[in-house]
């Protein structure tokens, strides 16, 4: 899928949450789950399996998800989540296996129930940095920012002091002249 059809159809947005969700405490936001399947259908096998060895296991570890159980005679099993936003997602879970159907339910409870977006940056923040924003000039002085060029003092090479390396060719000079002194 190109950039361009997934902006289109999902759009583009900046990474967040619910509303201050994790601020005093943690609020799962899979408010309910629904599965619906069949009986005696062939496809529903591995999804009425997974009902009596793994579901008892998942509503225990899920206190505050409510769990649906609604039978349909000649239907494919299919998962239904609501979230408390108030937003629900579909899955047909015909011939999955019971690794699977534990896959997509562990990812159903840990989503946010936000629509999938395609991110524009990691990480944005509505408040700017009281310290500012960060540019290559940010400790130059003024004066040389507000200069006007060509200017004859910015155009001058910087004066630099002796360094270590200098000073020790100036020793190594004098002592090959046969000048000892120090300073």
């Amino acid at each position: 899928m190109t950039d361009a059809v997934w902006r289109h159809f999902w759009g583009s947005t900046f990474a967040r949450t619910p509303h201050f969700n994790g601020v005093a405490g943690f609020t799962q936001q899979l408010q309910r789950i629904t599965f619906r399947f069949c009986k005696s259908s062939g496809s529903c096998r591995n999804f009425r399996e997974f009902i009596e060895k793994d579901l008892i296991h998942y509503a225990r570890s899920n206190p505050s998800v409510v769990v649906y159980l609604k039978p349909r005679r000649h239907r494919a099993p299919a998962l239904v989540a609501e979230y408390l936003n108030g937003r629900k997602e579909h899955m047909k879970l015909a011939n999955f296996s019971r690794d699977e159907i534990t896959r997509w339910l562990n990812y159903y409870t840990t989503r946010s129930g936000l629509p999938t977006q395609r991110l524009l940056k990691p990480a944005h923040t509505h408040h700017i940095s009281v310290q500012g924003v960060w540019n290559p000039w940010i400790h130059t002085p003024p004066d040389k920012l507000t200069r006007s060029f060509p200017d004859e003092e910015a155009s001058r090479a910087e004066k630099i002091e002796k360094t270590a390396t200098d000073e020790l060719r100036e020793i190594a000079e004098r002592a090959a002249k046969g000048q000892w002194s120090s300073e």
